[in-house]
This record gives structure tokens, sequence and C-alpha cells, in this order.
């Protein structure tokens, strides 16, 4: 059986390296997807345009406007003279917010009188207006704790602050988050898309019969195909730590050895689904679109982009099936938050049931396909 499995894990791997194309496309893509994903799905928002409608012009609406042209968010700042400028500013994406002052501005807020700063915002990006009326909203606070009188002081700012804490992530660097986590997801993709492939191509070449007639079980004939990925995505995962805790500087606080055991569970898991894709494809074009009908829920339901908290409870049950949440939770909390190995063999023993679920099923369906 040694011998027979050797032979078979041998040939799998022949057929993905022999191509020297191939081999660049199962190590280069996958960096180059790294980098690119990583810099590209920012988090933050900067270099915004704000347009500002002051009907006032006094000092504190002009203090405002230097504040809001100092902040190192602000892009340009757009001054507009009349509603309509201010209409057709946000219709045409100029901008993605307009401040307004009335013209009673300054001598209300003198006269300590209450004030209101107006702030349009483009509602079309949602999520980075809700981020631009934070900023707007912090500058508009940090004037107003300055005037407003502290505690024993007449006219003096007042004598106590917030101090705020990042835990986990002190600068709020994006690239701390972002990066972990694309472990889990361009590995995944990696993963399925290439698993995916190999009945199917076994197929379209005319060697899945001499599979069928030739001595190998069929658990043997699995595990070969499963070992290929398996070490290819090994050394993809062991690529990404490296570049990610040497290149980016983005601390490994966690247990390593944890991490790569969780790892080998993912794998499996991943390979599991993509042997099922493969085993009802026909065709590596039919391959190709299972695996991306699967990838795409996959990550939706990773919580990389969407917290889960956040969705539906019945959606939330159908994320526990999927194996890139739970691994996400590891690859963060190994990173970031030196996860206690305890919580990492919680979120593994899913992964191993995920990974026996798949690969049974997979067996059974390619069991009946050979008879």
């Amino acid at each position: 059986m040694h011998g027979r499995l050797y032979a078979t894990i041998v040939k799998e791997l022949w057929a993905l390296l022999r191509d020297p194309r191939s081999r660049i496309l199962l190590v280069v893509p996958p960096v180059v997807q790294l980098f690119v994903i990583g810099f590209a799905t920012t988090l933050e928002v900067k270099n915004f345009d704000v347009g500002v409608y002051d009907r006032d012009g006094g000092a504190y609406s002009r203090e405002y406007i230097e504040r809001l042209r100092g902040s190192p968010n602000v892009g340009r700042i757009v001054s507009l003279a009349s509603p309509g400028e201010v209409r057709a500013a946000i219709d045409e994406r100029a901008v993605i917010a307009v401040v307004m002052f009335d013209a009673r501005f300054s001598a209300d807020l003198a006269a300590g009188r209450p004030t209101v700063i107006q702030a349009i915002l483009d509602g079309r990006r949602s999520n980075s207006s809700q981020i631009v009326a934070g900023y707007l909203g912090d500058i508009a606070a940090g004037i107003g704790a300055e005037l407003r009188p502290g505690p024993g002081s007449a006219g003096t700012a007042a004598n106590s602050e917030s101090v705020i804490s990042h835990w986990f992530n002190p600068n709020l660097d994006y690239l701390w988050f972002a990066m972990p986590s694309l472990i889990v997801i361009v590995g995944m993709v990696t993963g399925l898309a290439m698993t995916a492939q190999s009945v199917a191509r076994e197929r379209e070449l005319g060697t899945f019969d001499q599979l069928m007639v030739s001595p190998l079980r069929v658990h043997e004939i699995l595990i070969g195909k499963m070992v290929p990925p398996l070490l290819i995505g090994l050394l993809n995962a062991t690529v990404y730590v490296l570049i990610i805790a040497f290149g980016f500087g983005i601390p490994l606080t966690g247990s390593v050895s944890l991490f790569f055991v969780a790892l080998v569970f993912y794998l499996l898991a991943l390979i599991g689904v993509g042997m099922l894709v493969s085993a009802v494809s026909q065709t590596q074009q039919q391959a190709f679109l299972g695996a991306f009908l699967v990838t795409v829920p996959a990550v939706v339901l990773s919580g990389y982009a969407t917290p889960i908290d956040n969705m539906p409870y019945w959606l939330q049950l159908v994320a526990e099936g999927n194996p890139s949440k739970h691994f996400l939770i590891v690859t963060e909390g190994v990173f970031l938050k030196a996860l206690p190995a305890l919580e990492i063999l919680r979120n593994t023993w899913p992964l191993a049931l995920i990974a026996l679920l798949t690969l049974a099923a997979s067996s059974l369906l390619f069991r009946s396909r050979m008879e």
C-alpha cells in the first residue's frame, strides 16, 4: 500500500509541477495577491475632499475650516457659494461631505448660545461617510472643549480629557488586520481552485479511466490527490507568515506550532470541499465555476469583511460550517492577541470535523462515480 500511495503522490505532484508555468502559477500569484489585496482593501478613509458653505465668515467658522484643512486625512477644501453648488458637489461626487455654517454661527457661539454645524454626506458611500462624519465631529468637539470652561476655572479649557487605548492594534493600522486575514482568504481561493481541478482534469485528459482499472483503492487515490495541495498550501502559508512578520513587521505573538496544526486541518477541510466540487464536475470549466460558487459565500461568511455577529441568526449558524470562519479567528489571534492554546484548539476541532465530513462525503461520491 505504501508503494502505491507513494506512486500516486508522485504522479499528482508531477501533474502539478512538470510545467514550468504551473510551478510559477502555484507560488507567484498568491504572493502577488497578498500584496495587492493587502494594500487595496484599506479600511482607512484618507485624502477625501470636503466642501464648505460658510454663510457666517466669522472667527469660529474660519477656525473650524483651518483645522479641517490641517487634518492629515483631508485632501482638498472646496469653497461653495450657494445651496445649488452644495447639491451639485454631492451629486457629481466632487466631495464626500459638505460642512455648512449658518449666518449667526460665530455670534451665537461667542454669546454662549447653542450652535449647529450641518454636515451633508454622500450616502452612496455609506461606510466612508460614517468615518468622515466621525472626523468632522471630532474637530467640532475639539473646538467646543476649548471654549467650554473647566471645573474651577473661568473661560479656560477643561482640565480633563479622554485617553483612548486600542488593544492589539495601538495605531489602528489596517494592515495589522488585513494581512493575517489574507492567509485565510488567499489560501482558500488557491486551495479550492487547485483541488477542484484534480478529478476534472483526469476526466478531460482521459486518465480517469486508467485510475478506475488500476490496482489503486479509492482511499489511496484520494490520499494521493490530497497530499500535493496540502504541501503547496503549507509552503504558501509559510511564505505568507514570513512576509507578514518580517516584511510588514506585524507582530506574531501566539504559538506558531499550534497555528500550523490548525492550518493543516484548515487545508484538509478546504481539500475536502474541493474534492466534492471536483467529483461532481465533468470538465475543468465546471470545476472552476463550482469552486467560484463556493468561494464567494465562504469569503462573505468568514468575517473578513463583515462581522458575523451582525448577520442574521440563521446565517451565523451557516457560518459555523465555514472553515474560513474558524481559521480566521486562529490566524488573527496568533498574530495579534497571543491567543491561548485552549482557544486555538476550540477553533481547530470544528476544522477537523468539517474536514472529516467533507472528505468522507467526497470519498463516497468518488466511489460511486468509479462504480
